[in-house]
């Protein structure tokens, strides 16, 4: 039965992302030819291929039994789908990207996030991942850093112009600030004051804030908690994963009015460090008492 279930949901996501391609298709050539206010509008409309992509999975998660997560939303009525956020959660697995798409739908506006320069050559996927809106980040090693000092501030300078492109109408943007998904041997590895995540990085997180500044009506904190054990993506797919609880937590957004970069990033650093202290004994609690 497991089995059948996840070939039915690798069956739907493939169906319901080529069903896409049609809308898809006609709006990247008008994307071509289009310039200033008119294709922020173009850019907006197309969001609803993101809503209907997300909607598909959600129903089809539904429909398949996969699982039937536990959503807290805190402050939910002061939400909604006109206002900017900045979205952070904990990273665990591939399957809380389509958890947070499909769940956080509806609420606030879609979720956008930053991803690998090397995900555009995947077939189908790169190429709507680009122009629906989702920025490619090529981060340079310490090795072309050296041999080529410019690059130090490309990080900077990328996110700055993707930035440009969120504020044109209502978005969310998602970071995971761990950087990578949580495994044991990660975890190990790093040590560190926190049982259940690794050590946050901020330098994603002040880059989008630096860049976003004036236009986020907030942030929002997600925790994901697995209580049965974190799944696989294609354990999830066969229905594997019954148990999900996804809490939201709105804050203020940070330190918006220190100017002061060095100042701003330790005194960032220190918020994310105490947030993530809190997340972690949060999971604690509900993984002892059971959620």
């Amino acid at each position: 039965m497991h089995l059948v279930k996840g070939i039915l949901a690798i069956v739907s996501i493939a169906v319901t992302t080529f069903a896409v391609w049609v809308p898809l298709s006609w709006w990247c050539l008008r994307r071509t030819w289009t310039r200033g206010e008119a294709r922020s509008r173009l850019q907006h409309r197309m969001d609803k291929i993101i809503w209907w992509w997300t909607g598909s999975n959600r129903q089809m998660i539904k429909t398949l039994g996969l699982t039937a997560p536990e959503i807290v939303w805190h402050q939910q009525e002061e939400m909604s789908r006109d206002k900017w956020y900045m979205v952070i959660s904990n990273h665990q697995s591939w399957t809380d990207i389509l958890l947070l798409q499909s769940y956080l739908y509806g609420i606030i506006p879609p979720l956008k996030f930053f991803t690998k320069q090397e995900l555009i050559w995947v077939p189908g996927v790169g190429l709507a991942m680009y122009v629906l809106g989702f920025p490619y980040v090529k981060r340079a090693t310490r090795d072309q850093i050296r041999a080529n000092p410019k690059l130090r501030n490309a990080d900077r300078e990328n996110t700055a112009a993707a930035c440009e492109g969120f504020k044109n109408h209502p978005t969310c943007i998602l970071n995971f600030l761990e950087g990578t998904r949580r495994t044991e041997e990660k975890h190990k590895r790093q040590g560190g004051e926190y049982e259940y995540l690794l050590r946050p990085k901020i330098g994603g997180l002040d880059y989008v804030l630096e860049g976003m500044e004036g236009h986020l009506d907030g942030l929002l904190d997600v925790t994901i908690i697995y209580p049965d054990g974190v799944p696989t993506f294609w354990e999830f797919l066969q229905g594997k994963c019954q148990s999900v609880h996804i809490e939201v937590t709105p804050h203020e957004v940070p330190l918006g009015n220190l100017e002061d970069q060095s100042k701003r990033r330790s005194a960032l650093a220190q918020w994310v460090k105490n947030l993530w202290l809190e997340k972690d004994q949060r999971i604690v609690d509900a993984m002892k008492n059971g959620i």
